[in-house]
């Protein structure tokens, strides 16, 4: 069927049972295909059938469920609707917090708080109840209405069970003592736990805000306006009215407003919020900007290339986007558990609250521990363990210039084995390079590169141009030439400085009748090293020879290092000859090499390593590399953040930098540990919790656990999951 992704900002949401609950209404509704919601970013990604549903029918299905969604686009009103709601939740804690303070003053001073005294407790916990944990109720109704039961479910029985006997207590001690139970009021109880919960709500939302900084810092590199050339006019618009084409004016200090490439004027610019790169970037004539990035110290005219959703910057953040709404395979585990935990433990609850009836001392110890089971349960910890790790992780590589599409994408980096470099363009530059000059007939190196480079000056040729830069590099002047001839598969020939130059292949020089006295050695050498052999002849004798090759990125032996240093393989797959292939490899220390493989059978081989058991990372330039990168369990593009790379791999790497693979495996894996932890602590936290409410170490310690206690543990352990997530904002590369 037809289908079209969008996301949804949730308002309302308040635990994992929560986002589970959404996500369900929304499967189950007639034309989506597929929903995830995330309970750490509040938001739902939704791929439906758009010729039977829109947008606004699937906030219905949200809004019908008791939850809300902020319309799309609409960033500013999102971020005052976060302000609002935490406004409006620091308002309630803090009157919760100084009336809570009051009830347990006169709970200390009046322990059995009868008469009077619980008159006064009662006019100060009720607000608490009923003002500061209104939220509750209001989620516990909803979801009432709606048939399931989430965190506010818990929060409300359990609060409303401690308020309601101490009621009681209030206002019939009698009737309360003749059934054996405890006449003592517990409004420091209630008070308490709703005081607790909402101070963990308060700092977690604080916490979940700082998890999402990435996102809006690279939101805000986004320019306000741009200035334009507009009828001749330089006229200052806002940036969403700049069109393709447009000629735009950029002065130093002045942030680019789209990207787009430079027609006139010089400078340095910034990029480093887009592609990680510290060191400013000089840009001239032709060359390309990034909307966002920043003019340090010239001023430019460029035109606008790419405008509005279509920019890097755009890219960028819509990607890490979706990665952050994307769950990860490690969730579904946790996911489960939650959809079922709030039925459960209320089961539980009930299931204590029997028990204690029988074996307890009086009724008033099933209330206490009944209420201890249901708040210290809440599956808050585990709703955040996964998607705010995912969060931090996935915003911290954007910061580094590593995108990582999806959550599953940054799991399974994680446990990558084997890193496969394609050759050419990945690990080398991909244009051949001047590595050996060879002079002879008592020429020196400058005066062979001055004949070739001159031969070659009106060359399109891939090595007549490398010979020509070359030159240009060591500052050497051409000479004129004339009677330019090039000869297919053979090389060229001219008449430079009075003399008929050869330059190109042996059988070139052999055939016009050459004198290659001591050349043919030189030359077999330094093709034995994998690299092409220019001969250079004057007036019918050889006067040297320029070894060419597309030569190792500086930077490539230090990724291949730093990934074995880490325990992988590296496998090199080219198209190339052998012997260049090797030659290659050796200089970047590649561990297995692969060489005369066509692009086509490039995936083949993916598939090949992967049937030996390997898990397999694939890295390319995302162009022809692109089935490979599809069949690797991870694919990774290196570029400048391209359309294409963007399309057809797992992880892009912004900037050409192949150090940056390394980083995203530290990275991924750094998450990923990450996760576990925060998953194994959400687990043993419930599992441990649950049973000490219940009362099993009664017989031990005396007593049953505080319900006040359960309260501080609850928020503690969401507290702590999204505080040690937030670790990942410290990862610095290695």
């Amino acid at each position: 069927m037809p289908s079209t992704r969008t996301d949804l900002k949730i308002a309302g949401m308040h635990c994992a049972a929560c986002a589970s609950r959404i996500e369900q209404v929304l499967r189950e509704t007639e034309g989506v295909a597929e929903a995830n919601v995330n309970f750490a970013t509040e938001q739902a990604a939704v791929t439906f059938d758009d010729s039977m549903l829109t947008f606004d029918d699937l906030a219905g299905v949200v809004e019908s469920a008791g939850y809300g969604v902020i319309a799309p686009g609409a960033e500013d009103v999102e971020r005052e609707a976060r302000q609002r709601e935490l406004r409006a939740l620091r308002q309630r804690l803090l009157f919760s917090l100084l009336a809570t303070a009051l009830i347990l003053l006169g709970t200390h001073l009046s322990p059995l708080s009868t008469g009077r005294t619980a008159w006064a407790l009662l006019i100060l916990a009720t607000p608490v109840q009923f003002w500061s944990g209104w939220q509750f109720y209001r989620g516990f109704w909803t979801a009432l209405r709606a048939g399931f039961a989430d965190m506010n479910t818990l929060i409300a029985v359990g609060t409303s069970a401690a308020y309601g006997y101490s009621l009681a207590v209030t206002m019939a001690p009698n009737l309360v003592a003749s059934v054996g139970a405890e006449v003592h009021v517990y409004y420091d109880t209630a008070a308490m736990i709703i005081t607790l919960i909402l101070l963990g709500r308060f700092l977690e939302a604080r916490a979940k805000g700082r998890a999402s900084e990435a996102i809006r810092r690279l939101a805000g590199l986004q320019a306000k306006t741009a200035r334009v050339i507009r009828d001749g006019e330089e006229v200052e618009v806002p940036v969403e009215e700049v069109v393709a084409d447009d000629v735009a004016v950029v002065r130093p200090g002045e942030r680019i407003p789209v990207d787009g490439q430079i027609v006139e004027g010089s400078s340095a610019v910034d990029e480093s919020m887009v592609t990680g790169e510290s060191m400013p970037v000089d840009k001239t004539p032709g060359d390309s900007v990034i909307g966002g990035t920043i003019n340090q110290s010239g001023a430019l005219r460029f035109r606008a290339s790419r405008v509005g959703a279509d920019t890097v910057l755009a890219h960028i953040i819509r990607l890490v986007q979706e990665a952050q709404a994307s769950k990860a395979p490690i969730q579904r585990l946790a996911d489960r558990v939650a959809g079922i935990f709030v039925p459960v433990v209320i089961g539980i609850a009930l299931l204590t609250a029997l028990v204690w009836l029988i074996v307890g001392p009086n009724p008033t110890y099933a209330v206490i521990a009944a209420v201890s089971v249901l708040i210290i349960a809440c599956p808050c910890a585990l709703g955040l363990a996964t998607p705010t790790s995912l969060l931090v992780g996935t915003g911290r590589g954007a910061e580094l210039g590593i995108l990582i599409r999806s959550a599953e994408a940054l799991e399974v980096a994680g446990r990558i084995d084997t890193v496969v470099f394609d050759k050419t363009g990945t690990l080398t530059g991909g244009e051949p390079q001047v590595t050996d000059i060879a002079p002879a007939d008592g020429r020196t190196e400058d005066d062979v590169l001055r004949l070739a480079a001159s031969v070659e000056r009106d060359s399109e040729h891939p090595l007549g141009r490398a010979v020509v830069r070359a030159a240009r590099a060591r500052g050497i002047g051409l000479s004129e030439m004339a009677d330019f001839n090039a000869l297919s598969g053979l090389g060229v020939t001219a008449r430079v400085e009075g003399q008929q130059v050869l330059a190109g292949t042996p059988r070139l020089l052999q055939e016009s009748g050459a004198d290659l006295a001591g050349i043919p050695d030189q030359a077999a050498a330094l093709a034995a090293g994998g690299k092409t052999v220019m001969l250079i002849a004057a007036d019918g004798r050889a006067v040297g020879a320029v070894a060419l090759a597309d030569t190792a990125k500086q930077e490539a032996a230090d990724a291949v290092a730093a990934l074995q240093e880490m325990g992988l393989r590296t496998v090199m797959l080219t198209g190339d000859n052998a012997r260049t292939a090797h030659a290659i490899a050796q200089a970047v220390g590649i561990d297995e090499v692969r060489a005369e493989v066509l692009p086509a059978e490039k995936a083949d081989a993916v598939k090949s390593l992967q049937q030996e058991g390997r898990t397999v990372a694939m890295v390319g330039d995302g162009i022809n590399d692109a089935p490979a990168l599809a069949r690797a369990d991870v694919g990774i593009a290196i570029g400048r953040g391209t359309d294409i790379a963007m399309e057809s791999a797992d992880i892009t790497l912004v900037r050409d930098d192949l150090r940056l693979v390394p980083e995203a495996i530290r990275l991924s894996r750094a998450t990923l540990g990450n996760i576990k932890q925060n998953l194994f602590w959400a687990f043993f936290y419930n599992s441990a919790g649950i049973p000490i409410a219940a009362g099993v170490l009664y017989p031990v310690v005396g007593r049953l656990l505080h319900p006040a206690i359960a309260a501080a543990a609850m928020a503690f352990s969401s507290i702590s999951v999204v505080t040690n997530a937030l670790r990942l904002k410290r990862y610095r590369p290695a």
